[in-house]
């Protein structure tokens, strides 16, 4: 894979993982009544804060993990 292509991978692989990664964070805040637009920092704005955050790390590791496993080489 040429080195360009490589980093291509990479680039659009984390921006993915981080953006939907943040989005289930968004979600379960949602689910969990946690209101990260509310007016103020409330202990309900910063918990959906640090949830959305944690989520989009999540998400970026996963697709990390992901791009390693996908650049093993198969057994020959």
């Amino acid at each position: 894979m040429s080195n360009v292509r490589k980093m291509l991978v990479e680039g659009l692989s984390d921006a993915a993982g981080f953006v939907v990664g943040g989005l289930l964070g968004y979600g379960l805040g949602r689910l969990l009544n946690l209101d990260l637009f509310a007016s103020g920092y409330g202990p309900s704005t910063l918990a959906a804060i640090v949830l959305i955050g944690l989520c989009a790390g999540a998400g970026l590791q996963a697709a990390r993990i992901w791009r390693t496993e996908r650049d093993k080489p198969g057994p020959k």
